[in-house]
């Protein structure tokens, strides 16, 4: 089962639990996985592929990292908690990520293969480092990392 019906699926779950947070967070979901197959050019009732899902996710789980930043920095903590909520759900179905102490050595390698100095060389070791953690790890903590080695 791919990642949009197991997504789907867990909507009925969702309701019998009465978990509201839970139910308004894959229907949220589920809404944008169905307008990205419509943007396809597929029929609505098809799913996405779990590559397709997972960027959908990730999406998902920005824009909800900006909405917490956004009200965090206005004041509003009220606002941010349910966010902070939504954000916990969807991080639940993504894969966890290299920490950045497991980014290190990778990192380090890669500066020793291709060479890389100094600052200058740094957005191409970022990009060949982003190519092979696609997906494993963050770019903020991939470039952290990068910087603090580079300095």
């Amino acid at each position: 089962m791919t990642l949009h019906e197991t997504l789907k699926k867990g909507i009925p779950d969702a309701l019998r639990a009465k978990d509201e947070v839970r139910l308004r967070t894959l229907r949220s979901v589920v809404t944008l996985m169905t307008n990205e197959v419509v943007a396809k050019k597929r029929k609505p009732d098809e799913f996405l592929t779990d590559e397709e899902a997972l960027a959908v996710l990730k999406r998902a789980a920005n824009q909800r990292k900006d909405s917490i930043e956004q009200f965090t920095a206005g004041g509003r903590p009220e606002l941010a908690e349910p966010e902070i909520v939504e954000l916990e759900v969807i991080n639940s179905f993504l894969p966890t990520l290299m920490s950045r102490e497991e980014i290190e050595p990778i990192v380090k390698a890669k500066i020793a293969e291709l060479g890389v100095t100094d600052k200058s060389g740094a957005g191409k070791l970022t990009g060949s480092l982003m190519q092979e953690l696609k997906g494993k790890a963050d770019g903020g903590d991939v470039k952290a990392v990068v910087d603090a080695l580079l300095s």
